[in-house]
């Protein structure tokens, strides 16, 4: 693995869309008990479930901490799944894991951005994160898979959906907030966008899901199906805080075209609930001067975007709630050729996120 000087785009490879062949897919195991209630067994239970649907379809790798990895091992051992050991600050692998790039060529690479913890000091969700910094480098360098990086610039990998066809989705409220690049306009990020993805458009959503404490990752509300076809969180409620989000991102995704001139197609998914954080959910999580306080009666973001594709089949969240088989039929919709597998999201939500949120694809070479 080497570090290169170029970028993507010089270099021809560019980000493929989630729906490319894929070699595996990456998780974190997590363990912050500043974040994950129970000291972190719940959700631990909840990432095994998850690795498990993910690997009847490609295989899994999970990097795990020396502290846990023999507790990992032991919960993984009856999957057919690969621990190895990353320490890394928390388990949102989809933000400090690699963005992969491929070319015509069949090879691959990896962008590993900056990464301040969703903000820095400017509403970042812990600290440090020195580790979360380090385990797109490190994944990179156990696959020998070479390196672009951009220190300068900070980017999650939540907060950019692609198509494979030269459009990104990304959020004015994430892209533009001043605890990113303040240092840089609309036009220098859409170059940077521009040169490690290898894109030529960037839908701009003015913002994303209401109370997403990533700053309105674009993965939690709208995303691409296929080309010229996205899904979208959608609410009629009026009096829901979602509602005038949706109606904005609606209304640009109705006046632009992507990179090969076509109108999109919008497919509108219920956003759930609403959903609150519970007093017993919050009481064992553990409060922590340099963590996120988690307190009962939160609005959730919960979403059915955050889901996962991956080779034959769609992994996504669901709530418990009425509108779970709704959104399993739109995902089945949107997606005839695959198998729908929805497992419970509600122990990723209460640590901030979801399944897409855990999980980072690395495409085929």
């Amino acid at each position: 693995m080497k570090t290169l000087n170029s970028t993507p785009r010089a270099d021809g490879f560019y980000m493929p869309a989630e729906w490319a062949r894929q070699d595996q897919v990456w998780m974190l195991w997590p363990e912050r008990t500043d974040n994950w209630r129970l000291g972190a067994k719940a959700v631990q239970k909840a990432h095994a479930a998850m690795a498990e649907a993910i690997s009847r379809f490609v295989p899994v790798s999970i990097g795990v901490s020396a502290k846990q990895y023999e507790n990992a091992s032991t919960q993984l051992a009856h999957l057919d799944v690969r621990v190895v050991e990353i320490s890394a600050d928390d388990a949102w692998v989809r933000d400090t894991g690699p963005t992969f790039v491929i070319n015509d060529k069949g090879d691959v690479r990896g962008v590993d951005w900056d990464f301040n913890c969703w903000g820095g000091f400017n509403g970042g969700l812990y600290f440090p994160w020195n580790r979360d910094q380090q385990v797109a480098h490190k994944v990179l360098s156990m696959e020998k898979v070479d390196r672009y990086s951009t220190p300068e610039f900070v980017l999650e990998g939540g907060s950019i959906h692609v198509d494979g066809e030269g459009t990104v989705l990304v959020t004015e409220e994430c892209l533009l907030n001043s605890n990113r690049n303040p240092h840089m306009n609309r036009e220098e990020i859409e170059a940077k966008l521009r040169d490690y993805l290898n894109i030529e458009q960037v839908i701009w959503l003015p913002w994303g899901l209401f109370n997403d404490e990533t700053d309105g990752h674009v993965d939690n509300f709208c995303c691409f199906t296929q080309p010229g076809e996205v899904l979208l969180a959608w609410t009629d409620d009026q009096n829901d805080p979602n509602y005038s989000r949706c109606q904005q991102a609606m209304a640009v995704l109705e006046s632009v075209v992507d990179a090969k001139g076509r109108k999109i197609k919008v497919h509108k998914v219920p956003v759930p609930g609403p959903l609150y954080s519970t007093e017993e959910e919050c009481e064992t999580i553990d409060q922590v001067a340099d963590a996120h306080s988690r307190q009962s009666g939160h609005r959730l973001a919960g979403s059915y975007v955050n889901f996962l594709i991956v080779n034959g089949g769609i992994i996504a969240p669901k709530f418990d709630v009425e509108t779970d088989e709704e959104a399993r039929a739109i995902l089945q919709s949107c997606f005839p050729d695959r198998e729908i597998v929805m497992i419970p999201g509600r122990e990723f939500l209460l640590g901030g996120g979801n399944i897409h949120c855990l999980t980072q694809q690395q495409p085929a070479g």
